[in-house]
């Protein structure tokens, strides 16, 4: 399991920062209960072996203008390995497709996706989406509206898996 790389203050760190990537080096030291130096060379080791990937401000898609949300599964005609990683790229290439996940099942892809409207998307879903190569089909389904969006990890789930493994 990934997180016994991690100790405890590791943990701590990353549970912190994932709640509040702004805070500053002092409050994170506080925080977890070590000096500043310390918990500075912590979270650039966190970065470089890859525990932290980034740190990015939390925009509203809809106070900037994008209204519609969407869900589109994806099949493809061919899964072979180079076909699969063809359309990863062209999806990393579109700016409404957000993510991208593969997946197991009768569905290979589901991307979800932001534009200012229903038209944009719709434009984007037969110009590209549906007319790529090697999609056989696309369903989408349009978000009504969003419940729950937590980043990150559950760090008390990870915490309460190792104080059982311990």
């Amino acid at each position: 399991m990934a997180g016994h790389r991690l100790d405890e203050i590791d943990r701590k760190i990353l549970a912190e920062l994932q709640a509040d990537g702004r805070m500053t080096n002092v409050e994170l030291a506080r925080r977890v209960g070590i000096s500043a130096p310390p918990c500075l060379r912590r979270v650039r080791t966190l970065e470089e072996t890859g525990f932290i990937r980034g740190f990015h401000a939390d925009v509203n898609p809809r106070e900037l203008g994008f209204e519609v949300a969407v869900f589109a599964m994806v099949r493809l005609h061919s899964q072979a390995e180079t076909d699969l990683s063809a359309f990863e790229a062209r999806c990393k290439a579109w700016p409404l497709v957000r993510e991208c996940h593969m997946l197991n099942g009768e569905i290979d892809f589901i991307l979800k996706c932001v534009s200012p409207d229903l038209s944009s998307f719709q434009t984007f879903l037969t110009g590209a989406l549906t007319a790529a190569d090697n999609v056989a089909s696309v369903k989408t389904s349009l978000v009504i509206r969003c419940a729950k969006d937590d980043p990150g990890v559950p760090f008390e789930v990870l915490e309460d898996r190792l104080n059982r493994l311990a």
